[in-house]
């Protein structure tokens, strides 16, 4: 039977709402938003939303449920991860939102977001029989999570987000050779579960749940002068020197260089670097070459679980 459904993915960095009618095998997008709320500017590592952040999330809840008033949706779920679990004043915001919007929002732990991830992979067709290692990098948690299309190995959520990480280790633009060894050093001691995991299962890609590889895909797609639609496109495979490039590129760079980039969204502009240092040591530390990018990741998890 056919219904019509929103879904909201309420991240540290991005709001999203994703509205569809159809069935959980075919389905007909019919809204797709994000905006670049910033939750966690200024406050991430301190465990608070501040005032601006805490006005830019209210506001952009008011206009998605006006949306979803306009398209008489009849299933909601709003989805916060990372900033809102850790922030002291999260509650608050919760209890802002219903008041305004009547909008019940569900804060879930870094368990059940790899879960929703890797449903949101699994129903965008990039799994197989071989296992992957899929990697969804947020502002607030960067998810890992061991699997193939039948199962789900291994999963682990770290509050390590790009937005955390450059708080602390990219204050200073272009980002200095010791913040770039003190954040490997960072992520050798924190990764250890996960290159222990995935040597004991032979891991033969790396998937990159949307977000900055989609930032990747773009900007090498377009550098070529190729015409590169995110909207049409559900899997994009990267040539692993031209990967490796773009990072080394991007980790190098300014500000002002990042900007004049094309395929970069504004407020990736300098958390792509962190992110990029992030990405380049886990493929570099597990010797991997081919890496994917999905479309997909938690909100596509949840419509699949809603729509099923």
């Amino acid at each position: 039977m056919n219904k019509r459904v929103a879904v909201m993915d309420l991240g540290t960095n991005t709001f999203h709402l994703l509205i569809v009618e159809g069935s959980s095998s075919d389905f007909n997008e019919i809204v797709h938003e994000q905006i670049p709320v910033k939750l966690g500017e200024g406050g991430i590592n301190k465990g608070v939303i501040q005032h601006s952040a805490f006005e830019r999330g209210i506001k952009t809840m008011q206009r998605f449920n006006n949306l979803i008033i306009n398209h008489n949706v009849e299933q909601v779920k709003a989805i916060a991860t990372s900033a809102l679990r850790s922030a002291a004043n999260g509650q608050d915001f919760i209890d802002e939102v219903k008041n305004k919007t009547g909008i019940t929002i569900q804060i879930i732990d870094g368990d059940m977001e790899a879960a929703f991830i890797y449903k949101g992979i699994k129903a965008g067709g990039c799994l197989s029989k071989q296992n992957s290692l899929i990697i969804d990098i947020g502002g607030g948690s960067v998810e890992f999570i061991i699997c193939n299309a039948d199962k789900l190995i291994w999963k682990q959520s770290l509050e390590i987000g790009v937005a955390r990480l450059m708080d602390t280790f990219h204050r200073t633009d272009s980002i200095p050779p010791e913040s770039i060894a003190a954040l490997n050093l960072f992520l050798e001691d924190c990764l250890k579960d996960l290159f222990t995991a995935a040597s004991g299962h032979t891991v033969r890609n790396i998937i990159g749940s949307s977000g900055v590889f989609e930032s990747y895909a773009e900007v090498i797609e377009l550098s070529k002068g190729n015409s590169f639609d995110l909207k049409k496109t559900k899997r994009y495979e990267f040539d692993h020197n031209e990967l490796l490039a773009l990072i080394e590129k991007l980790v190098l760079s300014t500000h002002q260089e990042r900007l004049v980039i094309k395929g970069i969204i504004p407020i990736r502009i300098d958390m792509i670097v962190t992110a990029s240092l992030l990405t380049r040591f886990v493929i570099e530390k597990l010797g991997i070459d081919k890496v994917v990018m999905s479309t997909n990741s938690l909100k596509e998890g949840v419509l699949a679980e809603m729509m099923g």
